[in-house]
């Protein structure tokens, strides 16, 4: 499947501005907690499947079925230093890259564009950020990404439009409802500041669902090119220049 000719691969949002002031969420175990629970990936059937010989042979096309020790360290890490160098992850996005017609070894670069134009965005703004993502391939919505990225609170009105804008820009399609989930974490804005050590521990919530990739009895689907990745300013050369390793 080929997308749009026109497409460049950016990112949306779906539903209209909210006041997003709904109660803070009780954490599950096993880190679901209600400000996530529009999530619905039931089951771990691959949706699809992968073209190519997959290997390491080329990055591009590497195929992968989950996450491995490393990066879960990596990722764990990386939230951690998220908060040292004052960027916390504040919102979680959920894209459905297979409803958006995106094919499955387009995905990556889908992500990445969708990244670009949101911290371009951002930056016009004067805001800095910092952000983690997790490729995942199973259940409904098959393809998917979730980001865990710092927002100010400031500047999320004009947010919902803007993404809408940015997914009709990458697939070259009109935007059709449920492509794209995104809330603050904790389910409420600014919490960072206002309760630093709840946010904390929804954001720990957030990430351990993400993580979930990590377990063997729960396959996270295949994969094409990249599975996750982080920003340079919370990754690993970031946290070795500052001391903290990872």
């Amino acid at each position: 499947m080929k997308l749009h000719r026109g497409a460049t691969f950016g990112e949306v949002s779906n539903t209209p501005a909210r006041s997003e002031t709904r109660q803070i969420a009780t954490l599950a175990e096993n880190g679901t907690a209600d400000a996530i629970n529009y999530l619905n990936q039931s089951g771990a059937a691959n949706c699809g499947k992968a073209t190519g010989r997959g290997g390491a042979r080329n990055r591009a096309d590497r195929q992968t079925r989950q996450l491995t020790k490393a990066q879960e360290a990596n990722l764990g890490a990386a939230e951690r230093h998220s908060r040292l160098v004052g960027l916390p992850l504040t919102r979680m996005v959920t894209i459905h890259w297979k409803a958006a017609g995106v094919p499955l070894e387009g995905m990556a670069k889908a992500t990445g564009a969708f990244i670009d134009k949101l911290t371009k965005w951002l930056a016009r703004r004067g805001a800095r950020t910092a952000w983690l993502w997790v490729h995942e391939n199973t259940g409904d919505k098959c393809w998917h990404a979730h980001i865990l990225i710092h927002i100010p609170a400031a500047c999320v009105n004009g947010l919902p439009a803007a993404q809408k804008r940015w997914l009709k820009q990458i697939t070259g399609r009109p935007y059709s409802a449920n492509i794209i989930h995104s809330d603050p974490i904790g389910g409420r804005l600014g919490l960072e500041l206002s309760n630093p050590p709840l946010h904390q521990k929804n954001c720990e919530a957030v990430l351990s669902y993400v993580l979930k990739g990590r377990d063997p009895d729960k396959p996270q689907g295949v994969i094409v090119g990249r599975r996750c990745s982080t920003s340079q300013n919370i990754g690993r050369k970031a946290r070795a220049e500052r001391g903290g390793g990872g």
